[in-house]
């Protein structure tokens, strides 16, 4: 067997490199995995907080309702259902670039596992946390804001952290609308090439880079917002 990285300087037939067809894949990868991470968390974060209200059946069974729906059916179909059918009953939507549909459809299957992490770091805490708030007078938003979701955001950072890597691979199945990410780059590339082992060996370089890449990020921020002394599952914390 002989090795030709010599490949990806190679006219792809449009007028640039493999190599730059790649740096540019790539960058959809990220842009796909960075804008859903975007919607899952703020959606997560949401629905999470809605599951744990007190006195609220009804937005605490409509959040229940998102989470059953979107985390029992799988990504593929929901990219599917985003791409081909979604536009159909919602005309306005056909004028949305497919990569707009595709962060929805990843973005919504995320926030439902997103949600369950922050449901269950909220339920976690000690039910001091919440009387302590109401002691001090605040209402049910205030004392989220400001005793019980900082909590919860600490608790669940490790969670996170792996389910953050999981949406980064997860933005592969955008190749199956044809979005112009790492996977449908080493599908088309090895087909024009015939160098499979060198086009899947790079793009599997550069999404071990990417996931250690967030990775280092969120150790980074655990550890700037750890308290001292309090523990969390699986993180970096300090003894009590």
């Amino acid at each position: 067997m002989t090795w030709d990285w010599q490949v990806f300087l190679n006219d792809d037939g449009s007028g640039r490199t493999y190599l730059e067809w790649m740096i540019d894949a790539w960058g959809w990868t990220l842009a796909v995995a960075g804008c859903s991470w975007v919607v899952s968390v703020s959606l997560g974060a949401i629905m999470g907080t809605l599951r744990t209200l007190p006195n609220s059946p009804v937005l605490t069974r409509l959040a229940n309702i998102w989470v059953e729906l979107f985390r029992n059916i799988p990504l593929l179909v929901q990219i599917f259902l985003w791409y081909f059918v979604v536009p159909k009953i919602f005309p306005p939507l056909k004028q949305l670039p497919g990569f707009v549909l595709v962060v929805f459809a990843l973005g919504f299957f995320t926030s439902a596992r997103i949600a369950e992490q922050f449901r269950a770091g909220i339920q976690s805490l000690p039910k001091g946390q919440r009387y302590a708030g109401m002691a001090l007078g605040f209402t049910t938003a205030q004392t989220y804001r400001y005793v019980i979701l900082p909590m919860a955001f600490r608790i669940i950072l490790p969670p996170l952290t792996s389910e953050s890597m999981n949406l980064l691979k997860n933005s592969s199945v955008a190749f199956a609308v044809s979005i112009a990410e790492l996977t449908m780059f080493a599908m088309q590339a090895q087909e024009e090439t015939s160098r499979g082992i060198e086009v899947y060996l790079a793009v599997t370089i550069l999404y071990a880079i990417s996931a250690f890449a967030v990775n280092r990020v969120f150790a980074f921020i655990e550890k700037k917002v750890q308290i001292p002394g309090f523990i969390v599952a699986g993180g970096t914390g300090g003894g009590h």
